[in-house]
């Protein structure tokens, strides 16, 4: 069980700013007598807008105690904090302080894909037989964990650096294309049937409803860590495309209908459990079943839903996450054809 390096570091581009991250050493060093299949590989846990790098913690350690005890190879993992989050410096180059739109998705794919480039220059020694690392690429073979946000960064880095990404375990991803308004019904209308709302709902509560996903999951809304939305849209306007060459092996999971449905009731917003189950509920699980078709159909699975948790499934299930992970690292290395649906 590697014991994890926390630290910061600086991309040279952003010089004045550090960035946290914790990043967790291979089972062994890869040699032609004792092959690590992995040694190649890093898996890189991306935040949502959420929670910080340290959210990945618990499942991270679930999946490393579980290869140890099989006696199993397991790659490189890296967590990282974004500009603006956790344990990372404010992005130097945002206009203004927090809450802004300071830079976009592009901006921190960007960010990611030279943190990559300085870490793994760094890091691969520690990986692979010096006799092998002349034949070894700027990139290692990029696996991509994703939570809301991070799903979409997954998308994009895939989409700018192609070939790079070979494998992809999307959790809850954000609906990259929605406004989060629009999705609900809107009670103010001309002819608007009160009636066709689920039981026990009013249309008060669904004018409230909107305002509350308006005031804090539209695009237009600053975040703190200063990453705007507002050309998200622009960016990813499908959930099925486009399709990313050469197809990536890919998992799409989505959150427990009703322990999200719940969460939602019993958290700040107060959003009644009716109205999640009749209108985001299905529109997310649409969004959902079009993300598989990204890559090839007979490498991608899902959508397939974390029993128990909400849209949070790191924090909620570590467990769910540390095995999807394994599974897919085991597709990926075998090169295993799958069906979608599981």
């Amino acid at each position: 069980f590697p014991k994890p390096e926390t630290s910061t570091i600086t991309l040279p581009s952003k010089p004045t700013a550090r960035l946290g991250y914790t990043y967790y050493a291979p089972s062994s060093i890869s040699s032609p007598a004792h092959p690590n299949l992995f040694a190649q590989t890093l898996v890189i846990f991306l935040n949502g807008l959420g929670l910080p790098r340290s959210s990945w913690t618990s499942a991270i350690t679930h999946f490393l105690c579980e290869r140890a005890s099989l006696h199993l190879p397991y790659p490189a993992l890296l967590t990282y904090d974004r500009y603006g989050q956790g344990d990372s410096d404010q992005d130097p180059d945002d206009p203004e302080p927090p809450p802004c739109h300071g830079h976009d998705a592009i901006s921190a794919v960007d960010a990611l894909h030279e943190l990559v480039l300085e870490l793994w220059d760094t890091k691969k020694h520690e990986c692979v037989d010096p006799s092998l690392q002349p034949t070894m690429s700027a990139l290692p073979a990029l696996i991509f964990v994703g939570n809301s946000l991070g799903c979409a960064l997954a998308r994009l880095f895939a989409q700018r650096h192609p070939g790079t990404v070979s494998g992809l375990l999307f959790l809850d991803s954000i609906m990259a294309n929605s406004d989060f308004v629009s999705l609900w019904p809107d009670p103010d209308i001309p002819g608007f049937d009160p009636k066709s709302l689920p039981a026990g709902v009013s249309m008060d509560d669904v004018r409230k409803t909107r305002e509350e996903y308006r005031k804090r999951f539209h695009p237009d809304v600053p975040t703190f860590e200063g990453l705007s939305r507002k050309n998200l849209r622009e960016l990813l306007p499908l959930a099925h495309g486009p399709k990313l060459p050469p197809g990536p092996y890919l998992t799409v999971v989505g959150h427990d209908w009703l322990t999200f449905a719940q969460q939602c009731q019993d958290g700040p917003m107060h959003t009644p459990q009716p109205l999640v189950m009749a209108y985001l509920n299905p529109t997310w699980t649409r969004y959902n079943e079009g993300l598989v078709k990204i890559t090839d159909e007979d490498r991608a699975i899902g959508p397939i839903i974390a029993v128990g948790c909400g849209h949070f499934i790191q924090k909620d299930g570590p467990q769910f996450v540390a095995e999807e992970l394994a599974g897919l690292l085991d597709r990926v290395v075998n090169r295993v054809e799958q069906l979608m649906d599981r």
